[in-house]
């Protein structure tokens, strides 16, 4: 397979950008999105010239470091996967792929198609987590949780924390990451202590970063590659406004 490349270079974050037009040939259709990138890179090393900056880590859907928006999507044309997990046969022969960084204020180019997501750090720490002492591990069954919560709680903890959400956002909101975080522990008992603290606070450091407000656009959802329901924004929501009672 042969593709035509228009890809964002970008030197620094202080310095301007702009696509650059690569080909590539001889893909093989069960190669990734970020293998295809690999090559190329091979390619411009033999030319003498710079690589392509992208970042990815697990190639396996599990890490989120990958994210690239290809074609005007995040993570690109298959939907619930990431760019690592994108195969080269989703794409018809000899067609144009255009590919550049998550967009968003929070997340500043570093350097091509790598971006500093760690606005999502600063916000975890914040209160993504549970800090009381509990002592050691206790039985499985000790807590009772119904079944449909803990299944929630799970489904809001699959979140991996890649940014697509605020990438696919018109307004480059936060809020789909943000919720998943403070929905898996509100769900359950364990994060009840610091219930009140964590969704002010994290909604709180989700505005200082710049994030955009939410406007029920719903593309965060659609974007997401574990499926994330945007129903956890509602959660969030109620979660701070019964904070600040």
């Amino acid at each position: 397979m042969k593709f035509n490349l228009k890809i964002w270079r970008q030197e620094g974050p202080e310095l301007p950008g702009a696509f650059r037009d690569y080909t590539v040939d001889n893909i093989i259709p069960e190669m990734s999105f970020l293998e295809m990138l690999d090559a190329l890179n091979e390619e411009l090393i033999r030319k003498g010239e710079e690589p392509v900056a992208f970042d990815s880590d697990c190639r396996e859907g599990i890490c989120g470091t990958c994210g690239l928006v290809i074609d005007g999507m995040a993570h690109g044309p298959k939907l619930a996967c990431t760019t690592c997990e994108v195969r080269m046969r989703v794409f018809e022969d000899g067609c144009t792929i255009t590919v550049e960084p998550f967009r968003a204020k929070a997340f500043p180019v570093i350097k091509d198609l790598v971006v500093d997501r760690s606005a999502f750090d600063r916000i975890i720490g914040k209160g993504g987590y549970v800090s009381e002492n509990t002592g050691s591990a206790p039985d499985g069954n000790a807590i009772p949780v119904p079944k449909d919560i803990a299944e929630k709680a799970m489904d809001s903890a699959a979140c991996i924390g890649c940014g697509a959400c605020v990438a696919a956002c018109p307004n480059a909101s936060a809020s789909l990451f943000v919720s998943a975080k403070i929905s898996q522990f509100a769900l359950l008992p364990q994060g009840h202590a610091e219930r009140k603290s964590r969704a002010q606070k994290m909604v709180g450091q989700m505005d200082a970063e710049g994030f955009g407000n939410c406007s029920n656009h719903a593309e965060c959802e659609a974007a997401c590659p574990k499926g994330i329901s945007i129903e956890n924004i509602a959660r969030m929501r109620a979660e701070y406004m019964r904070s600040l009672r």
